[in-house]
């Protein structure tokens, strides 16, 4: 299944965000109660979802109003306090309240920390949050969070398309600040592992945030553009949400056959409908554009060879294939073979000409690709008394399932850490998603 996240009309914000997925089918009495429990320790919200008609369309309004603004925590937190009382809530026994949604909104706040620490030049610890500390900004990362999952959105390949952000400018703790934000636009950069400082990267680890997580190269690059008014209409946090929760961005709709549509909307009355779109789709391609990237090399040994290889991939190459071949003169030689999305070439292609120094590389663009449908499954498997969960890659042809196999990273880890065969947890592994797949589970 493909979601598409369209903030084309009206930009993003947390809150539209929420409307959108319970406009969409998330539980929506789950979802207050989750909001108002993760905020109480922040001055406290509660929560109102209406259905409004907002510019002649029909849509759901999610309205976060903070009980106690004077709270000392509402306001003012520096991030490592904040994000250890995020952590915190982990151990509160709220309902509907996941480790895994705790870990995803740590690092939506930290997308937006490490923001504004670029763009105020401070670093990471010296960070002070003041609007995106607040009660309201705690409920609406975690309702929208609490969305997704319940949605099951986990399992969609998610799309987002460019961002309407407007124009102008806006009084902020900060003094006047253009629009948009440079948070905002500092956002929409995105985040990868590999170009973050070691002092970040330590200090994220001390917090128990996921840096491995941050991958954002392989998505595409995030894309917005002014106007169409002189008003604010992303925000950070819309921002953040929307670089967290999608896994690639696009300049416009993939081919897909529309099955459910929903709208959340802002509070603000413009003369155009200010929603936030969504779309829940099947893909109806069969095929997918990519381009083939190659070039002859005889001269790398096979330590250069092999970072290439992992800077491609971190790079967002799709895949990358290293092949001997014998050249001219008889001389041992590699084709370096990457698979690249169409917006990725230009970017793949001045790596390879910096890091190997040959003198031309093959393009062959617009290439299709036939692919199946795939579905991620998660599934707990006891170890030891210990439980683990392992993610499936499901193939399937017109509903037809084609193959399934173990992620392996997940397996890797089980028999390092119980110091069991690879071949052995695999087996398990497999055993197991049969077992699943034959009792006709979805």
């Amino acid at each position: 299944m493909v979601f598409v996240i369209d903030p084309q009309n009206a930009g993003i914000s947390g809150n539209m965000f929420i409307g959108a997925l319970v406009d969409m089918g998330a539980d929506s009495e789950k979802l207050k109660q989750l909001c108002r429990d993760v905020a109480l320790d922040y001055g406290g919200v509660d929560v109102f979802l209406d259905k409004v008609n907002k510019g002649g369309i029909d849509s759901t309004f999610c309205n976060v109003k903070v009980l106690d603004e004077e709270d000392e925590h509402n306001h003012h937190s520096h991030f490592n306090d904040f994000i250890e009382k995020i952590d915190l809530l982990k151990y509160a026994d709220i309902e509907n309240l996941t480790d895994e949604m705790v870990d995803r909104a740590k690092r939506v706040f930290t997308r937006i920390a490490i923001s504004e620490s670029r763009v105020h030049g401070k670093s990471l610890n010296n960070v002070h949050f003041h609007e995106v500390g607040a009660a309201d900004a705690v409920a609406d990362v975690f309702g929208s969070i609490f969305a997704y999952y319940d949605l099951k959105l986990d399992l969609d390949n998610v799309v987002g398309l460019p961002i309407a952000m407007g124009g102008g400018s806006i009084e902020s703790a900060h003094g006047r600040i253009p629009i948009p934000a440079p948070a905002s636009l500092d956002i929409l950069k995105g985040l990868n592992k590999n170009a973050l400082n070691d002092e970040t990267i330590n200090f994220l680890l001390e917090n128990d945030v996921d840096v491995s997580k941050f991958n954002d190269s392989s998505k595409g690059q995030a894309q917005y553009f002014g106007g169409p008014i002189n008003e604010e209409l992303a925000t950070p946090t819309g921002c953040a949400l929307y670089m967290e929760l999608c896994d690639e961005f696009l300049e416009f709709s993939p081919m897909m056959s529309p099955e459910q549509i929903s709208y959340g909307c802002g509070s603000k009355e413009f003369d155009f409908p200010n929603v936030l779109r969504c779309v829940k789709s099947k893909h109806t391609s069969e095929k997918h554009k990519i381009a083939v990237i190659e070039t002859n090399i005889d001269h790398m040994s096979g330590e250069d060879l092999g970072f290439l290889f992992d800077l491609l991939l971190i790079e967002g190459a799709s895949d990358v294939s290293i092949i001997p071949i014998t050249m001219k003169k008889n001389r041992p030689g590699h084709i370096i073979k990457v698979i690249s999305k169409l917006d990725l070439v230009d970017h793949l292609v001045n790596i390879l000409f910096k890091e190997t120094g040959t003198l031309g590389i093959r393009i062959s663009e617009n290439t299709h690709r036939g692919i199946a449908e795939r579905q991620f499954v998660p599934l707990d498997i006891n170890i030891s008394d210990h439980i683990y969960t392992i993610n499936f890659k499901i193939g399937l042809i017109d509903d037809d399932i084609i193959s399934y196999r173990p992620e392996y990273e997940d397996i890797r880890r089980i028999s390092v850490e119980q110091d069991i065969p690879l071949i052995e947890v695999r087996n398990i592994a497999n055993t197991m998603i049969r077992d699943f797949l034959d009792n006709g589970d979805d």
